[in-house]
């Protein structure tokens, strides 16, 4: 899936569940980086989680999971991008951090207090988790269901085609390198990532199909405005192609959290 709090999301909720053993979380996050540190927003989220503060703790998916258990309730994956902030907190360090790093989870139940996660880069093969505390946990009346965003994604599809069909033979800054080459390997990237056996037929389709999309969107991306053949068509195009990671932003919100909600 696109990113390691969609992951952790899925099976955390997995784990809780009884579905999952710790270890074979542990294997899924291991696809991210293989080093995940732990550390507190702050001295109170420190105190209350027994976390690192400042600084932080190569303590790993394990205190993830402590936390996630201390929490119960829900889990619940945001993907959140400039003028889409759906499911976030309002005014929190959580959601301004979420927005900057265009992931996030919330643990807990809507309403009530919870706990917020955000991963970073911090090199190669490390990330880190950064724990807040959340004075509310948010719900989004926006939210769509898994059979829905499945429909839309079936539009998509046919929409990301046509994209497809109109990039250019070479891709931008890579010479000799054909556009459905670059969607194939984008692809293969994404085919070490492992789901919880649990998951519905229902749940794989939607994840591969916004997979594909995604993939297809990010080629389309790397091509130059300037190969359109007016700047309309450059604009209608990139109108089209915001609208396309709006569905697969809410496509993977959907499988992830018709998931997690349930543990």
């Amino acid at each position: 899936m696109s990113s390691p709090s969609a992951t952790l999301t899925v099976w955390a909720a997995s784990w809780l569940a009884g579905d999952t053993a710790p270890d074979d979380v542990i294997d899924a996050l291991a696809a991210w980086a293989q080093m995940h540190l732990i550390g507190a927003a702050d001295a109170e989220t420190a105190v209350r989680h027994d976390l690192e503060w400042p600084g932080v703790t190569a303590s790993g998916v394990s205190t993830l999971l402590r936390i996630a258990r201390s929490e119960a309730a829900e889990i619940r994956l945001v993907l959140p991008t400039a003028g889409d902030v759906r499911g976030l907190p309002t005014g929190t360090e959580f959601a301004r951090a979420a927005i900057t790093a265009g992931e996030g989870i919330q643990i807990g139940t809507v309403g009530k207090p919870g706990v917020g996660l955000v991963p970073s880069k911090e090199g190669p093969d490390v990330l880190r988790w950064t724990v807040f505390s959340i004075p509310t946990v948010a719900g989004s009346a926006d939210t769509i269901g898994l059979r829905e965003a499945e429909y839309e994604l079936r539009q998509a599809v046919r929409d990301a085609a046509e994209v497809l069909g109109g990039l250019p033979t070479v891709a931008t800054g890579i010479p000799g390198t054909d556009a459905r080459t670059l969607v194939a390997e984008a692809l293969q990237a994404q085919a070490g990532y492992r789901w919880p056996s649990t998951l519905s037929p229902r749940h794989l389709q939607v994840i591969d199909t916004a997979d594909n999309v995604a993939a297809i969107l990010t080629v389309a991306a790397s091509t130059s405005a300037n190969q359109a053949p007016s700047v309309s068509t450059a604009q209608k195009r990139d109108d089209l192609l915001r609208r396309l990671w709006d569905v697969v932003r809410t496509a993977r919100v959907a499988s992830a959290n018709s998931v997690s909600i349930r543990a």
